[in-house]
């Protein structure tokens, strides 16, 4: 390990223009990009707050309506004439950085931005029924004031259903239920054919059910969907934990904090409600547990309450790395206030758009407009500061398993060194189906620490943030070494979520991901020719029609359609 404390040499970087836009970007951002940001919000929040103010009975309604608005579309669209399928929701407005080039291409777009309504809370069920443009933020407003809240809450406030669902959600209570899309009970899904089919894992639909996640949006039309809610409390009881030591220390830190040696995974009383490490350097990392806790005994004399929410607070992951001075403490802090704590600074990023945004006096004079909406700053900043961030600028997130947490630390370190690196833990669960993304095949004989007979533990490496060399004026290929990472992640039976910038060719993308099922449903219901293939729609770079068209023609060939989904 002592290799690793060095950083690699590397030649100087000559700077360009664009450094120097990118150097005064916050100028654009606080004058600009802020309060458009807040007034965008402040709309959204009246929004929400006229939805909640109508009956579930009028929601339904004009849920009904304009599901067949949607229907009514598709049937419009002409195969030979029109093009693919795509949402008429604008490219700059996706939370996630990859590009979306393929809106370039001529398409036949599908109106679903009013589809932002919680159409019910079922109580005697635990499950709500929502449309795929709910946000977080919005669903923990109705859900937590009745002690309730969806198994798995992503942390940043604008991250919608639908993108959890067809891309990739996962939270510090992802090691008790999985990913995002685990937590779904029912999907609402318009076909290419115009039906709207309700898919659950035991109906006539089960293998659609499975094919969805990850799929983004390219087997049919997300319309509402029905999500596991579990009952809370309304203090979060956060305990930090300073580790030291080198990163396989840190990684095994990491795993003992919620995952029991003797293999009894399941035992509520020896495995926390939320789990998440932060990673600062090389030598040095915080774990944080957390367990739900009642309001009398948060209040209880010598308890600390903690509101991380206010605009004035320290940034949650500075206030965190307190512990590695002050050593192991806990506090209190107001459940949904927990749930989004990362959203005031963007994870760290904030520091990076906002140099100065950490300071005292920012935050007590400007904080209560933070944060800048991803969609605004990504509409402000031009092709050549996009091809800069993809370069120099790293935003992946690595879904590794369990046990090979330290050697994704150091390979980390060694190929990017980003610092702070967010760990989270979260299972994946052997399913009837063979899905896009499963488990280890030996994983149940083995069982690892974290690991139980019917899911495998993995990680959420989370890098965000400029590299080491870049910091430094070094030369530094962001191709490259996002090229590296995902060769690194195959060999070693991981994933890469599809919001990031990815630089896989078609072979190699399924050589990450399983087809089997996915294309199984892809015909079965008759998606090809009017999705885009959800390689296609990854795919870094502009997409012109006819390679998407002729892609889409050499798997319309391949017989599918009336094959039964693989089994694992």
């Amino acid at each position: 390990m002592e290799n690793l404390q060095a950083p690699l040499v590397r030649p100087k970087r000559k700077k360009v223009w664009v450094d120097y836009f990118v150097q005064f970007r916050w100028i654009v951002v606080i004058f600009v990009v802020l309060p458009i940001s807040f007034s965008l919000y402040f709309l959204t929040y009246l929004g929400d707050v006229r939805s909640e103010m109508k009956s579930f009975k009028q929601r339904q309604k004009e849920h009904d309506e304009n599901v067949e608005k949607v229907i009514k579309r598709l049937k419009e669209r002409n195969a030979k004439k029109d093009g693919l399928v795509c949402t008429a929701r604008k490219p700059w407005i996706a939370v996630g950085m990859r590009n979306v080039d393929y809106k370039r291409a001529r398409h036949f777009e599908v109106d679903l931005s009013a589809f932002r309504n919680v159409l019910n809370i079922d109580q005697r069920r635990m499950v709500a029924r929502v449309e795929p443009l709910v946000n977080m933020g919005q669903i923990t407003r109705v859900t937590v004031p009745m002690n309730l809240a969806l198994a798995v809450v992503a942390e940043l406030d604008d991250l919608t259903v639908g993108g959890l669902i067809n891309g990739y959600g996962i939270e510090g209570s992802s090691h008790i239920y999985g990913l995002f899309s685990d937590t779904v009970v029912a999907y609402e899904i318009v076909l290419a054919d115009g039906r709207l089919v309700r898919a659950t894992k035991d109906n006539e639909f089960s293998d659609l059910f499975y094919a969805i996640p990850w799929s983004q949006g390219t087997l049919g039309l997300l319309v509402a969907a029905e999500i596991k809610l579990i009952p809370v409390k309304d203090y979060m009881k956060l305990t930090y934990k300073p580790e030291k030591g080198n990163l396989k220390d840190l990684a095994q830190g990491y795993i003992d904090s919620f995952a029991p040696r003797d293999g009894d995974q399941d035992n509520q009383e020896n495995v926390p409600d939320f789990v998440e490490t932060m990673v600062y350097s090389p030598t040095e990392a915080v774990c944080m547990t957390g367990r739900y806790a009642s309001k009398e005994e948060a209040k209880r004399k010598g308890n600390k309450i903690n509101s991380v929410g206010w605009w004035f607070k320290p940034w949650f992951y500075q206030h965190a790395q307190t512990a590695l001075k002050r050593g192991e403490f806990v506090e209190y802090i107001p459940t949904r206030e927990y749930y989004h704590r990362h959203t005031r600074c963007l994870y760290w990023e904030g520091k990076l758009i906002l140099p100065f945004a950490d300071q005292f006096w920012f935050r007590f004079l400007l904080g209560w407009i933070m944060p800048p909406k991803v969609s605004l700053l990504k509409a402000t900043q031009g092709e050549a500061i996009r091809n800069y961030y993809h370069e120099m600028h790293v935003i992946q997130d690595m879904l590794v398993p369990l046990y090979k947490v330290g050697d994704a630390l150091e390979w980390v370190h060694r190929e990017m060194e980003v610092y702070p690196i967010w760990l989270c833990p979260h299972r994946l669960c052997k399913l009837p189906v063979k899905t896009m993304v499963y488990p280890e095949p030996d994983f149940d004989r083995h069982r690892r620490q974290g690991d139980t007979t019917y899911a495998q533990m993995y990680t959420d490496i989370g890098v965000y943030y400029s590299p080491g060399p870049v910091l430094r004026g070094e030369q530094f290929d962001g191709s490259e070494a996002v090229r590296r990472m995902e060769n690194w992640l195959i060999e070693n039976h991981g994933y890469q979520p599809q919001y990031a910038v990815s630089e896989l060719n078609e072979k190699n993308f399924w050589r990450m991901f399983d087809a089997g099922l996915y294309e199984h449903c892809r015909n079965k219901y008759k998606a090809v020719g009017t999705f885009m293939s959800v390689y296609y729609k990854c795919k870094k770079g502009r997409k012109t029609e006819k390679e998407v068209q002729e892609a889409e023609q050499a798997i319309a060939e391949v017989p599918y359609a009336e094959e039964d989904p693989p089994a694992e």
